[in-house]
């Protein structure tokens, strides 16, 4: 649901969000709330993290956490991805609330109520502020989208599925079984 009228939401403005279950998020100054995510969407998710976490925490590459966390773009454009990945190198933009800059990647798991967010206004956003990497993760689908920034946006990775192994460029010697993040 996205609130609209003449009021311009700030990226502050998530930080006093209720604690009511919703996500709050604020992007180019639109107030945009969405329910608490569906349990296959949960589990997607915790898959993933397991297998990121752990890869990055033996290698002490930096930091990933789960949602919900706010990431503030900018003055107009706050989210709370899925699931984040900082480098040590970036770890500057780690604050006490959340992150204040753009990560290095975004990870956002398909609902049927943000699918065309995800996809549309958030991916574009996401280009836009300078964040390298960007994976989608569909659990109706069973699907993994991974997309990196090139000279016009976000260019694909391919679309892997059932079956398949998706090996990351930006965590190399990382496997990825597809089938494994349902389970």
């Amino acid at each position: 649901m996205a609130v609209r009228g003449s009021v311009r939401f700030k990226a502050d403005d998530i930080w006093e969000a209720p604690e009511d279950g919703n996500r709050y998020e604020v992007i180019d100054g639109e107030l945009l709330v969405t329910p608490a995510p569906s349990w296959g969407h949960q589990v997607a998710s915790a898959g993933l993290f397991l297998r990121l976490g752990t890869y990055v925490r033996r290698r002490r590459l930096g930091q990933v956490v789960s949602a919900p966390t706010g990431v503030a773009l900018d003055e107009e454009t706050a989210v709370q991805p899925d699931l984040v990945y900082v480098s040590r190198e970036r770890a500057g933009i780690i604050s006490e609330r959340g992150l204040e800059g753009a990560p290095n990647l975004v990870v956002e798991v398909l609902s049927p109520s943000t699918q065309a967010r995800d996809r549309g206004i958030k991916m574009r956003r996401y280009g836009a502020t300078g964040i390298p990497h960007y994976w989608l993760v569909d659990p109706s689908a069973r699907t993994l989208e991974p997309y990196r920034v090139g000279e016009r946006g976000y260019e694909s990775g391919g679309v892997y599925g059932a079956g398949s192994t998706f090996r990351p460029d930006l965590f190399p010697g990382l496997e990825i079984p597809i089938d494994e993040l349902w389970s």
